[in-house]
């Protein structure tokens, strides 16, 4: 696991381009994603620098790697969990290999096979190929964006990185980009592939990108989720998952160091370390809570562990230390993400990094298996679709004029609205009618439907359940859970693996039906009859609290009067309405009407405004190890 950051320029490089670029400051602001060693590559057309996290203690880890007799330089971040299977095929063929690291087997894969590469591996990844011979560089992110790739292009080249903020090492400012900041008020994110930089993109999941010389730059897609349901007994659905997730387990914890888990009150976890047990029976697991009654797991994961037989270490968290580690939590993200989860999920990485180099955690389950609440909307206004519609629309007028707490008024918008036009994705923050009022940029030509709308072309032939997965798969997952899933633990130098999001187990999920996802009044059906007899019954059917934050709760008190003082302090005159995001304050504190979702978007906004444009807050970041190459 590591970082890396690099640039291939549009003029070749000269000598004195080489001592004084910037390389090494780029390199070091990311030591958290590598802490173990650095190296550098250049010649006259690349510069690449690479941040190493050691997890398999195999000969030939450093990089940038050459192969070929160097004809290729290769930094790659991540783990191909079927590297030794590639490995055997290649060999068969007559390559030859001075290392035993998965890094040298994808390397000569590309030597072999060139983009079709992809087509092979099976793991979470970004890198950047090399090749001084045909002057190309070959770029690619895995299938699902568990790891991260931003990319600049600029009148010199094109810069790339593991995380936006190695780009911005030497720049004096960067202008926020007004359509990302006014998804953001809606999603709570920036929707792929912009930022919130107008000149930093990110490379999609599942795409690749060539530069050759002389030619513009290309990205192309090698892979794109689908859903293809096959009509299957319980029996048949049960039997695949079990075995594809054990599997899929089995070959995510390849390692050489300590390997622990995650665990909540859920399914998906608790069935991660429950098969993983199985590989490692003394596998550690970790759990966070907060001090408030109904925002705490450790309980609830303490009787997991002790019926699953693993240790359980926990930790709890103040409303001073969530607080305190705000403005570094919200550093490392690069871009703000509005998340609450993303603060007890830095803190129980943090404990995990005491114990473990290595932990396995559920992410991605909700969105394969359909898990989460909101699945089952489509069940509960189905009655909706007998009614004409121009029925459907007067009973809409109707209900817009209804108060906004009136009870059923939100239903029979919900049932009289298109799944097209109201479903966009787990997080809802501000609508555009609101956003009139927050945002002073505000633009009618950009609309929350630009993001969904061509997801939605895309998968016209799914039904209901079908078309929310594949708009979470595109936008929540990876604008939302991923981020902050590897931003997180990679702040801990702690690497985190997903086995549900593993291609194999994606072939399998995508067979199962929706009767088989949201049947018996519930989520995850078929995913929970697989974990029958292997997690503990009082699991198998618990709704997850899914580190649940009391937000609501001190903004109303131990927070309101920091929120106030950030709110008028903040230098976002420029974009944001703060009178009314005041407003919306008194009127959460005062009971009127739940807001705190939409004033911690705003506030995440404000903080990383604070680090990233006015430069008013200062993060202190590791230091750069004194190894050389």
């Amino acid at each position: 696991m590591c970082g890396f950051c690099g640039f291939i320029s549009n003029e070749p490089l000269v000598p004195e381009q080489h001592d004084q670029n910037l390389m090494p400051e780029r390199a070091n602001i990311i030591t958290h994603r590598g802490p173990d060693d650095v190296g550098y590559y250049t010649d006259d057309k690349v510069q690449l620098a690479f941040r190493r996290l050691s997890i398999i203690d195999l000969e030939g880890g450093h990089q940038p790697l050459p192969y070929e007799n160097e004809r290729y330089h290769i930094i790659f971040n991540g783990e191909i969990y079927n590297y030794l299977e590639i490995k055997e095929e290649l060999e068969e063929k007559g390559y030859t290999f001075k290392t035993s690291c998965d890094t040298e087997v994808l390397l000569a894969l590309y030597a072999d096979r060139k983009e079709e590469a992809m087509q092979s591996l099976r793991g979470m990844f970004g890198f950047v190929i090399w090749d001084k011979q045909e002057r190309t560089l070959f770029a690619a992110r895995d299938h699902f964006g568990i790891k991260p790739f931003y990319y600049m292009e600029t009148e010199e080249g094109i810069f790339f990185a593991s995380e936006k903020k190695s780009m911005l090492v030497g720049e004096e400012s960067h202008p926020v980009l007004k359509k990302a900041l006014q998804q953001y008020l809606t999603y709570q994110f920036v929707p792929e592939p912009d930022t919130m930089a107008e000149n930093i993109k990110r490379l999609e999941p599942g795409h690749y990108l060539i530069k050759k010389e002389n030619e513009p730059l290309h990205i192309e897609a090698y892979w794109r989720p689908s859903f293809s349901p096959v009509q299957q007994t319980l029996d048949d659905a049960k039997t695949k998952i079990r075995n594809v997730l054990r599997d899929s387990v089995k070959i995510h914890m390849r390692s050489d160091v300590p390997v622990g888990a995650f665990l909540s009150s859920g399914i998906d976890s608790t069935s991660i370390v429950a098969l993983a047990k199985e590989f490692h029976p003394s596998i550690q697991t970790f759990t966070v809570g907060f001090e408030r009654e109904g925002y705490s797991e450790i309980d609830i994961a303490k009787d997991s562990a002790e019926k699953l037989g693993v240790d359980n270490i926990h930790t709890v968290i103040t409303p001073e230390a969530f607080v305190q580690e705000l403005p570094r939590i919200i550093w490392h993200m690069d871009d703000p993400v509005a998340d609450p989860a993303a603060v007890p999920l830095y803190f129980v990485a943090k404990k995990a990094s005491e114990h473990v180099k290595v932990v396995l955690s559920g992410e991605g389950a909700d969105e394969l298996f359909g898990g989460y609440n909101i699945y089952r909307e489509p069940l509960a206004l189905n009655w909706f679709n007998k009614i004409p519609t121009p029925g459907k629309n007067i009973m809409k007028k109707l209900a817009e004029k209804m108060p906004e707490d009136m009870k059923g008024r939100s239903y029979i918008l919900r049932g009289c609205t298109p799944i097209e036009d109201r479903y966009i994705g787990n997080a809802y923050m501000f609508d555009e009618a609101e956003k009139q009022f927050v945002l002073k940029t505000h633009q009618d030509s950009i609309n929350f439907t630009d993001i969904t709308r061509p997801l939605y072309d895309r998968s016209k032939s799914y039904d209901s359940v079908e078309k929310m997965q594949f708009v979470d798969i595109h936008t929540w997952m990876r604008g939302d859970i991923l981020v902050k899933a590897d931003r997180m633990t990679m702040a801990h130098s702690l690497e985190l693996r997903v086995p549900f999001l593993d291609k194999e187990v994606f072939e399998v999920a995508k067979t199962i039906p929706s009767s088989l996802k949201t049947a018996e009044k519930t989520t995850k059906y078929a995913l929970r009859e697989a974990m029958r007899g292997i997690v503990p019954d009082s699991i198998l059917y618990r709704k997850k609290l899914g580190f649940p934050v009391p937000i609501r709760v001190w903004l109303k008190n131990e927070l309101y009067e920091w929120a106030t003082q950030l709110i008028r302090e903040s230098n976002t005159e420029e974009y944001i309405n703060k009178s009314y995001v005041l407003k919306l304050l008194d009127d959460h504190k005062n009971g009127k009407r739940d807001n705190s979702r939409k004033i911690w978007t705003v506030l995440v906004f404000m903080i990383w405004h604070q680090i990233y444009i006015e430069k008013a807050l200062f993060i202190e970041t590791k230091k750069l190890d004194p190894v050389k190459n």
